[in-house]
């Protein structure tokens, strides 16, 4: 695990191993870049950077819960990539990774070759979103990590045929084990910027964002029983960008771990593309 500092003095962790293409990895709202841990034994021949958003994992939490925002965000990764000394990269964004990389495209659309989006689009359904909401930013109500991964298939709905192994995996990289039971790897203030968000008019349209990713490589990936993105939203990313690859891994919902068949399939194809 190495560190760099941001603009406002705020300790980033990151991990950087391997060499040839970069290929940058930002995890989901509440995650950290352990979320590829799956993928990461099926890739090559490439530079993987995988950074701990502002706020999670080993990274620094912010003292204004205001910067915890995709705009600050991709400035982390942006500088990020200065520090690294990267020209350019490959992005793999999974839900709000594949927000700030949307966002990337936009305003720094000269430091990418390519975008794998991980379930997530322009437009978020709101079903999946009361659902996160619903948890964000609150300790799991669970003693131990056992009794939290034997719920975890009634706590993730879509997911099916996942092996108890994995869910306990899932709660090992993402609680932590104190005395009054299990903690979050995450500031809970994420909560107050998240619903200081969803009261903002109006709310951030990431149509032009997801258009600005124009000449880019891109790679859609989407849990077939995901409730976050809809799969009205991915036709319609598809009819924008006809050369998008994309794949539907059957079995999962909100976000498909990566290491899936089809999920496999559609990474190293997007990653040829930029060879």
């Amino acid at each position: 695990m190495k560190r760099f500092t941001t603009s406002d003095g705020l300790s980033l962790a990151y991990r950087d191993e391997g060499a040839g293409l970069p290929l940058v990895c930002l995890a989901g709202l509440t995650r950290d870049g352990s979320d590829f841990d799956y993928l990461a034994p099926h890739l090559s021949g490439l530079r993987l950077i995988r950074l701990d958003a502002r706020g999670r994992g080993a990274s620094e939490r912010a003292a204004d819960f205001h910067s915890y925002s995709v705009e600050t965000e991709a400035r982390d990764t942006v500088e990020l990539l200065d520090h690294l000394g990267l020209e350019k990269a490959a992005v793999l964004g999974t839900s709000r990774g594949g927000l700030i990389a949307m966002t990337l495209a936009a305003t720094a659309h000269e430091r990418l070759m390519g975008v794998c989006l991980n379930d997530i689009g322009p437009q978020i359904a709101t079903g999946g979103m009361a659902r996160i909401a619903d948890y964000l930013g609150r300790r799991p109500a669970f003693a131990s990590r056992a009794e939290m991964a034997a719920a975890m298939p009634a706590l993730m709905p879509g997911f099916e045929n996942v092996p108890a192994s994995r869910w306990a995996e899932e709660v090992e990289r993402h609680t932590r084990q104190g005395e009054r039971g299990l903690d979050l790897t995450y500031d809970p203030k994420l909560r107050d910027a998240v619903l200081a968000a969803a009261k903002a008019a109006p709310p951030a349209d990431f149509w032009p964002r997801f258009d600005a990713m124009a000449g880019l490589a891109l790679a859609l990936i989407r849990g077939a029983n995901s409730d976050i993105l809809s799969a009205e939203t991915a036709d319609e990313m598809q009819r924008r960008r006809p050369d998008m690859i994309r794949a539907e891994v059957p079995g999962r919902g909100h976000v498909p771990f990566l290491d899936e068949p089809e999920s496999l399939e559609a990474i190293h194809r997007w990653l040829e593309m930029m060879r």
